[in-house]
């Protein structure tokens, strides 16, 4: 890599762009609808795992509802001779069963996350967690700062290294980012928005941005044309909470690719690369956390690298062609 950027209070270097590990875990449910982005072969995802180490990065983010454990079972196996040459992002709070590959439902408490830290650790195959998140669970402030206390015991337990967030409201980033062993905020960053507050608080904290969705799910790959080219069972087209691959709202965001595709495909950058530039050029503290599936997008993305951030000029003209 030829430039890199801090996470958090962890380490001084990283590699500006991560890999998000969410596809890899393969089908699964939540709330009884699909949850994951359609079936795997597990040795594909091995080896994109390995084009990503031998790239230069060094920050997977996973979960361990992703695929209900088989994310990380699969992330570990990959990672298992180069484990103390990464970081292992993963993250707890949601109920789940692995035998079913379903979910449903949350739980914050201290018990839980201790029992799901060490289910993690399990499956990743390794003695501790470098950044830990809380993926759900709190709802309250007071409840966040429940969990950080949680999270400060662990870290003193030698569990995990350091923890964060992938809840996005405000009010819980503002307490995750006031505890001493918080490193992350994880939250939707990409060409068609961001919460700014978030930035801000990142920002004067010294707490890293993990960018998820840089890609807008996949939309700004410039693969999809209609929600039909997304296989039965991909979580993309039943979610509630992205429109990007809905019928109906679909040729809205493909018209706001389209407006945008001259600037972000500038200096011969491909559509996936300029979307990437987007996302360093709108802020210093964020690392995106494309996903991927193979090893031909995990180089996709890591050359958008050479390319560096978008410039100021270019993000005011995609602001003005978005009409904000």
């Amino acid at each position: 890599m030829t430039w890199t950027r801090e996470l958090g209070r962890l380490d001084s270097e990283l590699p500006p762009v991560g890999m998000g590990c969410w596809a890899i875990g393969g089908p699964w449910t939540f709330d009884g609808a699909a949850a994951g982005w359609g079936e795997v072969d597990d040795e594909v995802s091995v080896r994109a795992v390995h084009a990503a180490v031998e790239a230069g990065v060094t920050l997977f983010d996973t979960a361990d509802v992703y695929g209900c454990g088989h994310s990380e079972r699969v992330l570990g196996r990959a990672l298992a001779s180069v484990r103390d040459e990464v970081r292992i992002a993963t993250k707890g709070g949601l109920l789940f069963d692995e035998e079913s590959r379903s979910g449903s439902g949350a739980d914050a408490g201290p018990r839980y996350l201790r029992e799901a830290v060490r289910g993690s650790l399990r499956r990743l195959g390794t003695d501790r967690v470098d950044v830990y998140q809380l993926h759900a669970g709190a709802e309250t402030a007071q409840q966040a700062e429940d969990v950080v206390a949680v999270f400060e015991e662990l870290v003193a337990e030698g569990l995990i290294r350091a923890y964060g967030t992938s809840i996005d409201d405000p009010a819980i980033v503002e307490v995750f980012a006031a505890g001493e062993h918080c490193a992350t905020v994880q939250h939707q960053c990409n060409v068609f928005g961001v919460d700014g507050r978030l930035l801000d608080v990142c920002a004067a904290s010294g707490v890293t941005s993990l960018g998820r969705s840089p890609l807008a799910m996949g939309l700004l790959s410039g693969k999809y044309s209609a929600p039909g080219d997304l296989p039965e069972g991909d979580v993309r087209r039943v979610t509630p909470h992205w429109t990007y691959f809905q019928a109906g709202a679909m040729d809205d965001w493909l018209d706001r690719v389209a407006r945008v595709r001259e600037v972000l495909t500038s200096e011969g950058r491909s559509l996936v690369q300029g979307a990437l530039a987007w996302v360093w050029a709108r802020s210093e503290v964020t690392v995106p956390i494309p996903g991927f599936r193979t090893q031909e997008q995990v180089r996709e993305n890591v050359a958008a690298v050479e390319y560096g951030p978008l410039t100021q000029s270019q993000l005011d003209e995609i602001d003005g062609l978005l009409g904000r």
